[in-house]
Parts: C-alpha cells; sequence; structure tokens
C-alpha cells in the first residue's frame, strides 16, 4: 500500500524540502506543532524501525543531530523533542518509518504525559535482550 511519503518520494506529491541525500529525505510538516517542525524519513521504504537495514538507520541518525541544529537556530527554540512511533498503538498514523523533531516554543511543540512505572526483574530482562542481541 503507498503511503503519503512514498508519494512524495517519487515525486507525485511536493514538500517543503530541508535536506536530502541517497538514503535520507527530511522536509517540514505541513500539519506542524510547532515553527520548524520537521519530518526525516529513509528513502528505504519499510513501516517500522525495526525493519530498517542497518545502512539505513545509521544514515538517519547522521542526519537528525544536522536538522535538530539547524532548526534551533533558525526558530530560537531552545529545546525540542525528537519523536518516532511504530504501529497504530504507538500513535504511527502513516506506516513508513519517519522521525519528528519538534522544536518547544512557549506552549507550542509536543505535550508528553509520561506514566512511570517499575522495574521488577530488570536484571533478567536485560539478560534476555542482550542474549536477543547476539542472536
Amino acid at each position: 500500500m503507498s503511503t503519503i511519503f512514498d508519494k512524495i518520494l517519487d515525486g507525485e506529491i511536493p514538500c517543503h524540502k530541508l535536506y536530502e541525500d541517497e538514503q535520507v529525505l527530511a522536509f517540514l510538516d505541513i500539519g506542524p506543532l510547532s515553527t520548524g517542525h520537521a519530518l526525516v524519513i529513509p528513502k528505504e521504504r519499510k513501516a517500522y524501525l525495526h525493519e530498517l537495514s542497518d545502512a539505513s538507520a545509521a544514515a538517519i541518525g547522521r542526519v537528525l543531530p544536522r536538522l535538530a541544529r539547524a532548526i534551533l537556530e533558525v526558530t530560537g527554540a531552545q529545546a525540542y523533542n525528537v519523536l518516532q512511533n511504530n504501529g497504530a498503538a504507538a500513535h504511527q498514523e502513516v506506516l513508513h518509518v519517519h522521525f519528528h523533531i519538534i522544536p518547544r516554543e512557549e506552549e507550542r511543540g509536543l505535550g508528553i504525559v509520561w506514566k512511570s512505572g517499575s522495574l521488577p526483574n530488570g536484571e533478567e530482562l536485560a539478560a534476555r535482550i542482550r542474549k536477543a542481541l547476539e542472536a
């Protein structure tokens, strides 16, 4: 199924491009939470972060800090959020990996309610995750 980001990558829908290289495209969000709200997407067409190749993930990792610096410089914002959602239950609306860079300006930006829990059996969970990383 084609997403809006596929259509942007294919040139069917225009965007306010901020950055582009062989692996990454960044552009302004057309429904911004604040001035400078940007989207960073891989050109690799995957729905979820865990599906990305290491090369695409690394390319995004190289671009995010550069874009954040430029957005802060231009907007004058002192703080920002980087947001990435995976799956409908996590509020992902477009099934193409994407990162939001959302500057915080006074009352505008990303609002978060953080409901902390506890960490029972933390070492057991950490050991299981380390084992999965080795596989």
